[in-house]
């Protein structure tokens, strides 16, 4: 019932009609109009007794210290100016506080609009398929594997693989891309997203609490209610300034021999602004995140994201998209043109079921080159292929596995094999009747913003570095192409933990990116975890502190900048709400504050605090401009 009353009270409404006669009190005196009742008693009882309900309640039933709040000193602040007759300040101070209270409510529902918005995507309903007919039931009935249909326009109710239909899908809410992605059969989409154009069958891959979206709303609720380490140190020091301020009235007011210098300090002693620094700041910076893309787990994470040095790197998946591709097709005959070589391989290749293989043929199809299937076909697991298309035995494989079969190898061809190998790429030699034709080179290829993003950290003042199971030649020639210095090679997944270990010797803090499972050890041991892809494995998202919604790698810069940001914003923060309080006591002590002043001074502090961690919100970040200008 109080805490109804409490909350009530403390409404816009109420707050309102309190300034109202708060501001009566304060122009009708002086205006000649002379009142048998002081309106500024309507602006105790309004803004005033949810300050005295909250602190009684946190003396109740919080343990120790942590009974004294900057709501007692409040309550105990009024009550002495309604002592002294100066029943405007005692109105005063509970109002400005009211009012500040309502301004941090407004920037943590800002803060948490990207909350809303992901629960306000979750679908409440989907198209089944069961016999050729439509049904449309409920998300929470969709089972796994059901087949659902989903038109134009309608939101893909969860995480499933398309069957039949090509379309394109908005991703915006789960990846931050502004243009929709082209998806075909076999391809994934996600709880949430927007089918833009074609209509599409898919079967259910993952439902209710397991689809993406949902595993993301999961992740901002846990960041909400998570605390940084300097937001509970700001309220260890409201609890302690409490008692302080107490004491420097007692002391100040027997000096003085007044006792509106007493009043006009405990007045202005409040560590509002203190204890609102943080937790406003670090409000603001989950719900921007949440709005590009990035979901932070926790305060303490993007505290301590903001004093990172150091950002390791994973190479497959992060760095790299994760997927072969044909890089170079190398004719070593004068007498086969570099499409003959391809189309050649790809008809040797066309059954085969290994990733290189299937590799070839794709490159081949997607340059439109028709090859015949192979009269006959044999595959040696781990080294080649033999075939014979239109009566030519052709046989793909490793330099070993040619070599088995009576294949010259020239000086020409070593130098290409081993300079290949030197750029990580994986070779197919080509064979035809025992003659050496050439040589398909295949690539794991770099994300295009590689580059650009490790360019954007050490603009940023961040050193990097590559971890990677990878050869060490095959590390380095990737690390040369985005910019990376340090290298380490040929690492299991216990060696990156004692590699980040080693990294984190005296104190430093290191970050370290990656997407797979075997990463997962790495992401916890850091300081900082960010899984790159929430899309990717479940357990290296579960294991990193922060995790990327999409692949786009200009969020790990644009992560950094808001991590330093918001801790350069607490600093600023903390630092003016201590230098307002220290000068006003200074003022009163002076007696060149009274309770009223004095609380002008002190709570528009507090408002200032608030209004800064509300800037926060909607700062853009500066790497934006110069990607649109790329």
């Amino acid at each position: 019932m109080l805490e109804k009353l409490s909350n009530f009270l403390s409404g816009w409404k109420m707050t309102i009609l309190s300034g109202v006669f708060l501001l009566l009190s304060f122009i009708l005196p002086r205006a000649g109009v002379s009142l048998t009742a002081e309106p500024a008693w309507v602006t105790v009882v309004i803004s005033g007794l949810p300050l005295v309900y909250w602190a009684i309640r946190r003396i109740i039933r919080n343990p120790g210290i942590s009974k004294i709040s900057s709501a007692l000193l409040i309550s105990i602040a009024m009550v002495a100016a309604i002592a002294i007759g100066d029943l405007f300040a005692a109105g005063e101070v509970a109002f400005i506080m009211a009012i500040g209270a309502l301004l941090e409510e407004m920037t943590v529902h800002r803060a948490k609009k990207g909350l809303h918005q992901l629960m306000a995507l979750a679908p409440a309903q989907g198209r089944r398929v069961v016999n050729g007919r439509e049904e449309m039931i409920a998300a929470e009935n969709i089972q796994l594997g059901d087949i659902l249909r989903v038109l134009p326009g309608e939101t893909v109710p969860v995480d499933g693989v398309i069957l039949t239909g090509e379309t394109s899908i908005d991703q915006s809410i789960m990846t931050g891309e502004s243009l929709p992605v082209d998806k075909g059969p076999g391809d994934e989409v996600f709880c949430g997203t927007i089918n833009r154009f074609g209509a599409m069958d898919l079967r259910a891959a993952k439902v209710g609490e397991d689809s993406s979206l949902q595993k993301l709303i999961r992740m901002v609720r846990e960041a909400e209610s998570r605390q940084a380490p300097t937001q509970r140190i700001a309220d260890r020091w409201a609890s302690w300034l409490v008692p302080i301020a107490l004491l420097t009235a007692l002391i100040a007011g027997l000096a003085t021999g007044s006792i509106v210098v007493s009043v006009t300090i405990l007045v202005v002693f409040c560590p509002c602004a203190l204890v609102l620094a943080t937790p406003t700041a670090i409000m603001a910076a989950i719900g921007q995140a949440t709005r590009h893309g990035v979901i932070i787990k926790s305060g303490e994470a993007l505290e301590t994201m903001g004093k990172v040095r150091t950002l390791a790197f994973d190479k497959t998946g992060t760095l790299t998209t994760g997927r072969l591709s044909v890089s170079d097709v190398l004719p070593l005959s004068p007498d086969i043109s570099t499409d003959s070589l391809l189309t050649l391989a790809a008809s040797a290749e066309a059954r085969s079921e290994h990733p290189l293989g299937k590799a070839i043929v794709a490159h081949a199809q997607a340059q439109g080159l028709p090859f015949p299937e192979p009269d006959s076909f044999r595959m040696e697991a781990g080294r080649g292929v033999d075939a014979q298309v239109n009566g030519q035995r052709l046989l793909c494989g490793n330099e070993k596995y040619l070599q088995d079969h009576g294949a010259a190898f020239s000086p020409t061809a070593v130098q290409a094999l081993d300079t290949l190998r030197q750029q990580g790429k994986a070779s197919v030699l080509v064979a035809a009747d025992g003659r050496l034709l050439g040589v398909i080179a295949l690539s794991d290829s770099l994300r295009q913003d590689a580059s650009h993003m490790v360019n954007a950290l050490h603009t940023l003042g961040v050193d990097t570095a590559l971890l990677t199971g990878d050869n060490q030649k095959a590390a380095e020639h990737f690390a040369r192409q985005v910019g990376i210095t340090q290298v380490h090679a040929d690492l299991l997944p216990e060696e990156k933990v004692r590699r980040i270990e080693a990294l984190q010797q005296g104190g430093a803090k290191v970050c370290m990116i990656g997407d797979g499972v075997n990463d997962a050890p790495a992401l916890k041991t850091a300081s900082v975890g960010v899984a790159m892809g929430g899309m990717g494995s479940d357990i290296s998202v579960d294991a990193a502190d922060i995790a990327l919604m999409g692949d786009d790698l200009s969020k790990i810069p644009y992560l950094k900048w808001l991590s330093n940001t918001t801790v350069n914003t607490i600093r600023l923060s903390i630092t003016l709400s201590m230098a307002i309080n220290f000068l006003a006591v200074a003022l009163s002590v002076m007696q060149l504050l009274n309770p009223t002043t004095g609380a002008l001074v002190h709570n528009g502090g507090s408002v200032i605090v608030v209004l800064i961690a509300a800037y926060l919100y909607d700062r853009k970040y500066p790497g934006e401009r110069a990607e649109k200008t790329r």
